[in-house]
């Protein structure tokens, strides 16, 4: 690794070992001539077609409620692009193992279904009647180790633990007592930092990322999150201080990168203050953690959370997003139940699945897999209402 990249690097015992006991795989498998195991992991959830879905499932939106889908908004795979480059830094940055990190943010919303997070209140909506719950982050685990079919000699990616446990942990912890089918995942401790990371990796994307695309689509004025954010103003101010009569556009662009920078600096400088602090110099030692290691520094954090907020107020829950909320909530719950009532809809592989999976859980599976364009056509060819947009066509 570059030494001036590595002067920040915490102890080398921190870092998942590539061949320690979080290689291991369920199903034994040669090692491979040039690639360490988490390398493999992450080309495998790569070449998944559950990986590839994600180019057609909404991160924040697809289009606005009166206009053709944009080609330059976020999808759900540009996000997890956008997370794994600000992984792999965090993670070479402070010498822990990059490979491990970039399989976890690759794989880390595999789970997600259609309509980003407002079908994914919708799926769970559905199956609370049904005694039953959704969780993204559990789905992808059933994705990982059994949708996935590439292999002749076992069902799913086989991926490590180390990934399995971190697709699980990175953003939320389990209890044994509610998870008992988890228990190999140590669920009495915390997951490495790699993982951990993740989780703020994600945040930082999709915040700046957001910003972004809601001053793009119009939804977002400049002087509303000049207003609203005050970690944005500090940095556009700056920009205008540095590039007088800058355009609108680009003024925008450069303090969103600065802010994105900042932000990623101050989780590596205060990870890395947070395990020097607390003296630890193995995995063990981060596991048993008072709290998790990774973080943002108290005002960083303070204004992280504040932009959130404002977030939610002027732009997630926007009228013009409601709209599409709305949209996504009748669709999801509206196809889960046209399929619950007539099981014939499912296709063959989804049907097999009943007698161990019940029928709630298999719809849903079958949902989750869903890419937007694709439940919108089947809960129109049902008989559901389309959502036009001006020119005619249909989406969300």
């Amino acid at each position: 690794m570059n030494s001036e990249l590595n002067q920040g690097a915490l102890p080398a015992g921190i870092g998942v070992d590539a061949d320690g006991e979080l290689s291991r795989r369920a199903y034994a498998e040669p090692l491979h001539p040039y690639r360490t195991p988490f390398a493999r992991d992450a080309a495998r959830v790569l070449h998944a077609r559950s990986f590839r879905r994600l180019a057609g499932k909404t991160q924040v939106f697809a289009r606005l409620a009166s206009d053709p889908p944009g080609d330059h908004s976020r999808s759900r795979l540009t996000h997890t692009l956008e997370v794994t480059q600000i992984s792999r830094t965090l993670a070479a940055t402070l010498g822990l193992n990059t490979e491990l990190a970039e399989a976890l943010a690759l794989a880390h919303d595999i789970g997600h279904p259609p309509f980003g997070h407002a079908g994914e209140a919708a799926l769970d909506h559905a199956l609370r009647a049904h005694g039953l719950g959704f969780d993204h982050n559990l789905h992808a685990l059933r994705i990982v180790t059994w949708f996935e079919e590439r292999y002749a000699s076992f069902r799913g990616l086989n991926l490590t633990l180390g990934v399995r446990e971190g697709i699980i942990k990175h953003s939320h912890d389990y209890s044994a007592a509610t998870h008992p089918e988890l228990a190999e995942y140590f669920l009495d401790s915390f997951p490495p930092l790699e993982a951990q990371l993740i989780d703020l990796a994600d945040e930082i994307a999709y915040l700046t990322a957001d910003l972004d695309d809601g001053l793009d689509s119009g939804i977002l004025k400049l002087g509303q999150v000049r207003e609203g954010v005050a970690l944005f103003r500090g940095f556009h101010d700056a920009v205008l201080r540095d590039f007088p009569g800058v355009a609108e556009k680009l003024g925008c662009y450069e303090a969103l990168k600065r802010m994105l920078n900042a932000l990623v600096t101050d989780l590596m400088d205060e990870t890395r203050r947070q395990v020097n602090g607390l003296g630890a110099t193995t995995l063990e030692q981060i596991r048993r953690a008072p709290t998790r290691l990774a973080a943002l520094s108290p005002g960083m954090e303070a204004d992280r959370a504040a932009a959130k907020k404002f977030m939610y107020a002027a732009f997630y829950n926007s009228p013009e997003m409601e709209e599409a909320h709305a949209h996504a909530g009748e669709v999801v719950e509206g196809l889960f139940a046209a399929v619950m009532a007539d099981p014939s809809m499912l296709p063959e592989d989804h049907r097999a699945q009943i007698p161990t999976e019940g029928m709630a859980r298999t719809v849903a599976d079958y949902i989750a897999g869903m890419t937007d364009s694709y439940i919108e056509q089947l809960w129109v060819r049902s008989g559901g209402k389309a959502h036009p947009t001006q020119d005619g066509r249909h989406g969300l």
